[in-house]
């Protein structure tokens, strides 16, 4: 069982599912937007497949999980109607793993890996959903295209006939206070929303927002939101 602070048991995961859902709705609908603009990946990563699999009983449907291994594993272990989205840094040794189980790829931060995911997506008959990861607190640690990099690598995105991008993502500084927060998630939506002016595209997803920083995302525009420790409890 995951337990929590001080040892305590954690609440069953159906019942965390809950009152996350109702959180995600609840920030959606202060910042006035309807509740279901905003969907909940739930990440799974280092959880097991029956901890995964009482949250899809819970009717929950998105997964996301960190690692191509792990995440190959799981979707064959749980019904074929799970959404799957890999949201960790994705190597590009592992692009053809990635392309064959995830539905979604979040972390694409190269334009070397947009060329060898089109390409084996072509090579696999396989058409995942992209989104172009951006660092935009410009922290060295962190992977994804510099806000300057971002015209050229969605101009090559657009070129892409095996892909489909949907739009940006990105991670907020740990442990940042709710203004930096808000001018992060806020710093990503304007270069969305200039990036779709610019090349006449759609770009409809803002994957940002975590368990702990995820109502600030929601309220400057996020419409995925990666949230795993407030569902599945602490890991380790």
């Amino acid at each position: 069982m995951y337990r929590g602070e001080c040892g305590m048991s954690t609440p069953k995961i159906q019942q965390r599912l809950a009152t996350t859902q109702a959180r995600v709705a609840g920030a959606a609908t202060e910042a006035g937007r309807p509740p279901e603009s905003v969907c909940l990946v739930a990440v799974s990563k280092t959880v097991d497949v029956a901890a995964v699999r009482e949250a899809y009983e819970a009717g929950q449907r998105r997964f996301g999980e960190n690692r191509v291994q792990e995440l190959a594993r799981k979707v064959t272990a749980l019904p074929d109607d799970c959404e799957w989205h890999l949201i960790g840094h994705l190597q590009k040794n592992k692009a053809r793993a990635a392309v064959a189980a995830a539905d979604w790829i979040h972390s694409v931060d190269s334009q070397e890996l947009l060329e060898r995911l089109d390409r084996i997506a072509g090579e696999e008959c396989r058409r995942p959903c992209i989104l172009l990861q951006v660092n935009i607190t410009g922290e060295e640690a962190k992977s994804g295209f510099a806000p300057a990099e971002l015209p050229a690598a969605v101009a090559f995105a657009a070129t892409c006939d095996h892909l489909d991008c949907q739009g940006l993502m990105t991670m907020a500084q740990f442990d940042a206070d709710e203004g930096t927060l808000r001018a992060s998630f806020a710093g990503l939506r304007q270069l969305r929303d200039a990036m779709a002016e610019r090349f006449g595209l759609p770009l409809p997803e803002l994957s940002m927002g975590m368990s702990g920083d995820f109502e600030a995302a929601i309220a400057e525009g996020a419409t995925l939101v990666r949230i795993g420790t407030a569902i599945f409890g602490r890991r380790g």
